[in-house]
């Protein structure tokens, strides 16, 4: 196991395996999201988006907190330059403008761990505010404490979610739930986030549980966990017959590959599998 601080803002942890642990490391502030926090979420999504030895990604936060959303210092800059109310965000950067792919800066803090091309587990506790619910939001699987607190909490600022979070909670949850969280900006806890769907599992230890589910993820075929990841994130556009095809495609390529006679010996002979990696 190798800690390892790439940024003031992160603490990395890489197991042997290919487990990496992210942990936002602004205790003392809650995990909230100012420039530097930002710079290094997006950093960590380019970072592990060509990692060709990550088989699973757990994010969590350091200290009482999950992330309490934005950072009110950089928010009170809005009457200094900082944010203005014609299109700029944090630092004066123009919201309009795709710096990448679709998405801008504040939208690539959440959107980054779909391009990641492992499985990314949030495991999520004590509080998770605005943007904070948005980078939980933007991983594939979210194990949260059940007296989490949790809030769409931008309209409380006369705002509106704006780091992809109108994408990722519609995936999630019903049209009318979304939008009663929108409109009223209103905490509600980790056992009802589980009940709208936001919530993938409940947990009074959401960081061990998302760790042990990493492990275990990096025991099967990394070919298929990537060809898996692949998949679903293109059912979230695709028709039914680019699907079909997709899914031929991916299938093809690991049938008869290293790694899937693997499993299949590895099962026969009743013991772990070794799979080689890229």
């Amino acid at each position: 196991m190798n800690k390892t601080a790439l940024s003031e803002r992160i603490e990395w942890t890489r197991y042997p395996n290919g487990v990496v642990e992210l942990q936002l490391a602004r205790a003392e502030k809650m995990n909230a999201l100012d420039p530097a926090m930002f710079d290094a979420l997006i950093d960590a999504g380019e970072r592990l988006r060509s990692d060709t030895e990550a088989r699973a990604v757990v994010i969590s936060g350091r200290g009482k907190a999950f992330c309490a959303g934005l950072d009110m210092q950089s928010f009170e800059r809005m009457d200094q330059g900082g944010i203005n109310v014609m299109g700029e965000g944090v630092a004066g950067v123009d919201l309009l403008v795709r710096t990448y792919g679709l998405a801008n800066a504040a939208q690539q803090v959440a959107m980054t761990w779909r391009n990641v091309p492992v499985p990314v587990i949030a495991a999520v506790h004590g509080v998770a505010f605005g943007g904070g619910l948005q980078v939980a939001l933007g991983a594939d699987i979210r194990i949260v404490a059940p007296d989490t607190k949790l809030s769409v909490m931008e309209i409380k600022w006369g705002l509106v979610p704006d780091m992809a979070g109108m994408v990722l909670m519609r995936e999630l949850a019903r049209t009318d739930v979304v939008r009663e969280l929108s409109f009223t900006g209103r905490i509600f806890s980790g056992e009802e986030a589980f009940k709208m769907g936001f919530a993938t599992r409940l947990s009074a230890e959401p960081l061990a549980d998302a760790l042990q589910m990493a492990h275990d993820i990096a025991t099967k075929s990394p070919h298929a966990i990537r060809a898996g990841k692949r998949l679903l994130n293109a059912s979230l556009s695709h028709s039914t017959a680019e699907m079909l095809l997709a899914e031929s495609v991916e299938q093809k390529a690991l049938i008869g590959s290293a790694n899937q006679l693997e499993a299949v010996r590895a099962n026969i002979e009743r013991r772990s599998p070794k799979f080689v990696g890229f």
